[in-house]
């Protein structure tokens, strides 16, 4: 097992494109860390450079005690895991598991000791005879992980292994490779477009923007604390809402001005974020979370000042919540982080986004509630904001408005 260091990693093409951008990253020996962000923001080469398959520009990639940077991939004693299984579909389970190791010469006993004991702990123990034609999608992917397992690497090189396996497959399966990484304790670097992945299964999550890694933290770190628009728009499932706002002097407090609606801060908040009064009648870009909003029929003495209210757009009823869509007279945020955010969505997303900052004046807000609710598509709600769990960002910059400037 190994502790993976990156070093001020750069990968600049020929024609001048960075992929990566001076990209610091210390992955402890044993730990489970997820590379997270849009298509083609430079996940998958930086684990490249990992794994040696792409050359460093500049900088260091240390795996164990050896910088690695001119070492070849087959002597850096890691294993990969791809998105495509690559199997030899003429050989057997057991065979395409068994087949890195006879080129590397390892004796016959320990080649079936190995292959045996991986098919146990994937659940393969029945299935060694057969063809990769004759295996599901998951029992492909676990064939996969099996020829890594035996190899006893220093680590794991994940690119996106779940990515054409269906979704309740990958629900399973994630949670078996969790499970299987702990297992075996081995240092793990994993790729995936997917937060919802990312945040389920990582010790520490690293989210990357156009080359830049954004922040790595907990899972739970990043959903509570982002450093900026980027994260906390990427992070979360609905995603964020991210809306202009005005902070107003309230006596030695401060309101936030919302559509309408004026939510006052508790002092709490004020105490963490002191510079949130540097902000003071100035707008900012609010960030509300749909689950720190509820039905406030459902929520006993709430108080009428973190109230706001409006029409139900649509109903979307999960079982476990329900999700209402509805509008407040506020200006939608409109920066290059939430354009990027919206365009890794789709092209109908970020039309949307734009034609909502460009016309101004009204946003689609998201709030997902307790399955109590009554709230009905058309039909009047009132909302109660939990305004402990508000964030707030500069809308200049886009940085978390924190304790001081640009923190």
């Amino acid at each position: 097992m190994a502790e993976i260091v990156l070093e001020d990693v750069w990968k600049v093409y020929p024609d001048g494109t960075e992929a990566v951008r001076s990209l610091d990253l210390n992955i402890a020996d044993n730990e489970f860390m997820v590379l997270v962000g849009p298509s083609g923001c430079g996940k998958t080469t930086a684990l490249r450079m990992v794994a040696g398959l792409e050359s460093i520009s500049k900088g260091s990639v240390q795996i164990g005690d050896r910088v690695v940077n001119d070492v070849p991939p087959k002597e850096r004693d890691i294993a990969m895991v791809f998105q495509n299984y690559a199997l030899y579909p003429h050989m057997s389970v057991y065979d395409n598991m068994a087949f890195g190791l006879k080129l590397q010469k390892v004796a016959k006993s320990e080649i079936d000791k190995r292959v045996r004991e991986a098919g146990q702990i994937l659940g393969l123990d029945e299935l060694l005879d057969r063809k990769p034609k004759a295996l599901s999608g998951g029992q492909r992917q676990r064939v996969a992980m099996g020829r890594a397992i035996v190899r006893h690497p220093q680590a794991f090189l994940m690119d996106e292994p779940l990515s054409n396996l269906d979704a309740k497959l990958r629900v399973q399966m994630r949670s078996e490779i969790a499970r299987i990484q702990h297992e075996l304790e081995v240092t793990t670097i994993y790729v995936t477009h997917d937060q919802v992945e990312a945040m389920t299964m990582g010790d520490r999550v690293a989210v990357i923007r156009k080359g830049e890694l954004q922040q790595v933290d907990t899972p739970q770190t990043l959903y509570e604390n982002p450093v900026n628009l980027f994260v906390a728009g990427f992070i979360g499932s609905p995603a964020m809402n991210l809306l202009e706002a005005r902070l107003s002097a309230a006596g030695d407090g401060l309101d936030v001005d919302l559509g309408g609606f004026r939510l006052p801060l508790p002092a709490e908040v004020l105490s963490e974020r002191p510079r949130l009064r540097e902000f003071a009648d100035r707008t900012v870009i609010l960030g509300i979370r749909p689950e720190d909003m509820e039905d406030a029929s459902l929520v006993s003495d709430a108080p009428a000042d973190r109230r706001i209210s409006s029409t139900v757009d649509l109903r979307e009823a999960l079982g476990s919540d329900v999700v209402v869509h509805f509008t407040l007279d506020a200006n939608q945020a409109v920066t290059e982080d939430v354009k990027e955010l919206a365009k890794d969505v789709g092209a109908e997303a970020l039309e949307k986004v734009t034609k909502q900052g460009a016309e101004g004046g009204q946003s689609e807000v998201i709030a997902r509630l307790n399955p109590r609710t009554e709230a009905t598509k058309g039909g009047k709600i009132e909302l109660v904001v939990d305004t402990h769990r508000l964030h707030f960002f500069d809308p200049d910059d886009g940085s978390a408005i924190r304790t001081t400037g640009g923190s």
